[in-house]
């Protein structure tokens, strides 16, 4: 989600646990997923993720002690994505259009890319397996819980070194052929995925939506050292920038197209090692923005965000090169029937569709780079208060974060990204 603010009233004493999620409803659920089910004996939901780990919907773990045919006794937990109880138009229509768009992937797209895997003889797996519960009263996504099978997410203040983003490149490359190779046999995804969040209906809402968090943006870059190499373009952007993101997010159809993860960062995927520490396998998680078009999308969001400081701009062309051979792979694995594009392809788009490095830098690398703290939550990035726009200068000053944009800045401008 990228990051936006408006004026807000928060009830802090809103539940975030929906009054549907009790035992009753859970039953069908482990009668499907859950062999020799019997009955439930207990359940309880708790939060899914500490303060600054997710933001755009609440994650719950939803804890179930079960007993089985044999008399024995089971503990067995799911992962349940809920809503914000929130009663802000804005938020409400931004979660609406994500769970509409996330249950389509669940449900349609996700198993239809893996079967086209398994149709050579791939076994290719994405993420973790998805659940209805008949009785849900809120919108909500419900799926197994990694953790017990080992799935673990990176500590995202570090950044995943290179085994691990080349871990995350392949999956991400596999994700991408099999959408365009779906799209080239099949014809184009619902309009939601092609489209993504950025119509013309949302327009408006967006631009006032991110107008505070620029402002933030600019008090804190005109502190950085070196500033005075791109600060007035920085400046410059601000005021055109959903203008140019519209531009940007048309398909062009003479470019390589894949349907984009969309917010394809960290802790969005979930590791499983061996005893040895060794990669055995990574899952994705979080499918509620997907976009059909351009992959200098989830290209720039990734590497940007998500891979060591040592690494990201030293790197950053060697793990294009990576991708870029994992998805020809991929794409010919899958029969691709038009043209493959070359590494010069990639770099083309990824110069053409600059504009999302910036995006990156000054969106979620912020929200990644920030120590725990209580005040990461939406409310401070929805409101308008002195505690949000507290938080929301500590995004930008804090050392983590500068160390990373002084960097970065520069490198996106010598690219041409800012113009």
């Amino acid at each position: 989600l990228r990051i936006m603010a408006t004026e807000a009233k928060i009830d802090p004493t809103v539940s975030k646990v929906p009054d549907w999620v009790k035992a009753e409803n859970f039953v069908d659920v482990l009668k499907e997923s859950v062999n020799g089910f019997s009955k439930i004996k207990s359940l309880k939901a708790n939060s899914g993720s500490a303060a600054g780990e997710n933001y755009a919907t609440v994650m719950l773990r939803v804890n179930i002690e079960i007993e089985l045919e044999d008399g024995k006794e089971k503990s067995i937990s799911y992962m349940l994505k809920v809503p914000h109880q929130l009663d802000i138009a804005p938020m409400m229509m931004i979660q609406n259009n994500m769970f509409e768009a996330e249950r389509l992937m669940y449900q349609k797209v996700v198993p239809e890319m893996e079967q086209l895997y398994r149709d050579v003889g791939v076994d290719v797996n994405f993420g973790a397996k998805s659940y209805e519960v008949k009785s849900a009263t809120t919108e909500y996504i419900l799926l197994e819980d990694l953790a017990p099978r080992g799935f673990k997410n990176t500590n995202r203040l570090e950044g995943l070194d290179q085994i691990h983003t080349e871990s995350a490149l392949r999956k991400l490359s596999q994700w991408h052929a099999a959408s365009a190779v779906r799209v080239a046999t099949k014809g184009a995804y619902p309009e939601n995925l092609m489209v993504g969040f950025y119509t013309e209906q949302n327009r408006a809402m967006m631009v006032e939506m991110n107008k505070h968090l620029s402002q933030n943006f600019l008090q804190c870059c005109a502190t950085y050292d070196g500033n005075e190499e791109y600060l007035e373009q920085v400046k410059a952007l601000q005021p055109r920038i959903q203008d140019e993101v519209y531009k940007m997010v048309k398909i062009d159809p003479n470019e390589f197209n894949a349907l984009n993860h969309g917010d394809f960062w960290s802790n969005n995927m979930m590791y499983s090692h061996d005893s040895f520490g060794k990669i055995k396998e990574i899952y994705l998680v979080d499918f509620q923005l997907p976009k059909f078009g351009s992959i200098a999308q989830d290209l720039y969001y990734f590497l940007l965000s998500s891979t060591k400081f040592e690494d990201k701009l030293t790197k950053f062309d060697y793990y294009i090169k990576f991708y870029h051979e994992s998805l020809v792979e991929h794409l010919k694995l899958l029969k691709y029937s038009k043209v493959i594009p070359s590494l010069r392809d990639i770099h083309l788009s990824l110069f053409k569709n600059g504009l999302w490095g910036y995006i990156t830098a000054t969106s979620v690398m912020s929200g990644i780079l920030l120590d725990p703290t209580e005040s990461a939550n939406v409310e401070n990035f929805l409101s308008d208060s002195n505690e949000g726009n507290d938080f929301k200068n500590l995004l930008y000053s804090n050392p983590r974060y500068r160390k990373h944009i002084q960097a970065v800045l520069p490198w996106l401008l010598n690219r041409g990204a800012l113009d």
